[in-house]
């Protein structure tokens, strides 16, 4: 009897938790008019409509056929949204609108998939293969892409959304914080999920301590305010605080400034979601890694590790700006530090480290899902930890690893100091 009370208390925490969501990344959808769609917003990736399949056809190849071996609803479907498109350097798709198939036809797989995994989800025994894991997995890889659309949609023009009826665009209190930082004694840290039974992606584990020296660290994440310095310094036009790769993708993509940063004769503004606003100068600057890694050069200081990070999170990781909270970062400090005195280690932005993505020893991939993480081991990916505003709550976990290319500034992602 206590296993199935137990069964059936898990099988209602992950409907709910899947519809949960279904809702998140529905309401994004829901946000854009038709023509939107067909919009491709940032070039390395897909248009808007392969994710309408995408997050169901996920589901289905995870679930219903490798977990439950069932017969497909569409084969050519399941194939065709099967994987989205890493940001390589140079690797744009160059597929048409008409290459796809109508928003009709995708709704009716949806629903179908949709309709199933329901099914499976309330006839499932949880003592059979890692049933549950599966489902968690489903409902995780949808959370990401509600991060993942989030900022997508930030660059599709702003008549082709509706705005959201809980957007802010934020206060600014035009406030400079200080440039202050803290000591991190030095000491023990503790990589990955502590045991099997947790959830965890497959680079989460195997869990193990490294020693970190002590080091300090920025209490704050760099501001609008303080890149503005680099900018107006010439940053961007210093060939030696930048690697020849960065300095290569500099030139031919012309980038002088912050992707989310706009400027008009002597002044900038800072597009939101949905508006275009004065440049919020006490919000954290959202940058790729190629930049961040240039500014911690021009200030004679450098990205944290992850393993540093991990060693600043010791302290604890208070309440912050995550969980679909918000549309757009808040001022830095506008929450309690941890015991360190570090303020926003998660939400208000993912932070870039220093470390390349690779796995810990004794890591094995998903059998169901083994390109997850091994497919992006390639020396050209870091590590960011932390989470964004658009980052769900259930991510918020210290041994989450996300990652990212060098050259990507599309993403939620900022950036702190370290000095050894």
């Amino acid at each position: 009897m206590a296993n199935k009370v137990n069964s059936d208390q898990l099988r209602q925490t992950l409907m709910r938790e899947l519809v949960s969501a279904r809702k998140q990344t529905d309401q994004l959808f829901q946000m854009l008019s038709p023509a939107a769609l067909n919009e491709r917003p940032i070039p390395e990736r897909h248009r808007i409509i392969f994710y309408i399949g995408h997050l169901e056809a996920f589901d289905w190849n995870m679930i219903g056929t490798w977990a439950f071996q069932k017969p497909s609803f569409n084969s050519g479907f399941d194939r065709l949204f099967a994987f989205g498109i890493d940001p390589v350097d140079g690797q744009l798709p160059d597929d048409k609108p008409s290459d796809w198939p109508h928003v009709e036809e995708i709704g009716a797989y949806r629903d179908k998939i949709r309709a199933a995994i329901d099914s499976l989800l309330g006839i499932v025994d949880f003592a059979g293969v890692s049933h549950a894991q599966i489902f968690r997995v489903a409902i995780e890889h949808r959370l990401m892409h509600a991060e993942t659309l989030a900022y997508m949609l930030h660059w599709i023009d702003f008549d082709l959304k509706e705005k959201s009826s809980d957007y802010e665009a934020g206060v600014s209190d035009r406030r400079r914080p200080g440039a202050a930082s803290a000591i991190i004694p030095a000491g023990n840290t503790t990589f990955g999920q502590q045991s099997r039974g947790a959830f965890g992606w497959d680079n989460e584990f195997l869990p193990h301590s490294v020693f970190v020296p002590e080091f300090s660290m920025d209490i704050y994440k760099v501001t609008n305010a303080e890149f503005l310095e680099f900018v107006v310094a010439g940053g961007y036009g210093d060939r030696s605080l930048w690697t020849p790769y960065a300095w290569e993708w500099l030139q031919h993509t012309g980038t002088l400034h912050p992707k989310f940063w706009i400027r008009r004769n002597d002044t900038w503004f800072y597009r939101t979601m949905f508006e275009e606003i004065p440049l919020p100068s006490d919000w954290p600057v959202y940058v790729s890694h190629a930049e961040a890694s240039a500014y911690a050069c021009w200030k004679g200081r450098s990205l944290p590790s992850e393993a540093q990070y991990h060693r600043a999170a010791d302290g604890g990781i208070p309440a912050g700006n995550f969980g679909f909270r918000s549309w757009s970062p808040t001022p830095v400090g506008s929450f309690s530090p941890n015991a360190f005195g570090i303020f926003d280690l998660a939400g208000n932005g993912w932070e870039w480290t220093s470390t390349p993505f690779g796995p810990f020893e004794g890591f094995e991939p998903f059998s169901f899902y083994p390109g997850y993480s091994a497919d992006f081991f390639d020396g050209k990916h870091f590590v960011m930890k932390g989470a964004s505003p658009r980052t769900a709550a259930s991510l918020v976990r210290t041994s989450f690893r996300n990652w990212f290319q060098p050259h990507y500034p599309n993403v939620y992602a900022s950036f702190r100091c370290i000095e050894q």
